[in-house]
């Protein structure tokens, strides 16, 4: 008989780890009534996510009012451009 090993990395806020692995517990237990499942272990490892940071407001702000800046100074340029060619 062949088998399949499964495995699955989450990862979650530290403060909520404990209740993801009881609720995780809960699931298999759930599981095994249907399936045949054996053996299995679930570890948890604390560490900093090097993931990006999601931005907040301000953040989303900031960079828009960026682009507007950017974009009425290209187009200051180009009326200037446009300016000097029609005199």
């Amino acid at each position: 008989m062949l088998y399949k090993k499964i495995n699955i990395e989450l990862i979650v806020v530290a403060d909520e780890a404990e209740s993801v692995v009881a609720e995780l517990n809960a699931t298999l237990d759930r599981m095994d009534e249907e399936h045949l499942l054996f053996g299995g272990e679930i570890e948890t490892v604390v560490f900093d996510h090097p993931g990006t940071q999601k931005r907040s407001a301000l953040a989303h702000a900031m960079a828009a009012g960026e682009k507007v800046a950017f974009a009425v100074r290209t187009a200051r340029e180009s009326m200037a451009v446009a300016l000097h060619a029609v005199i």
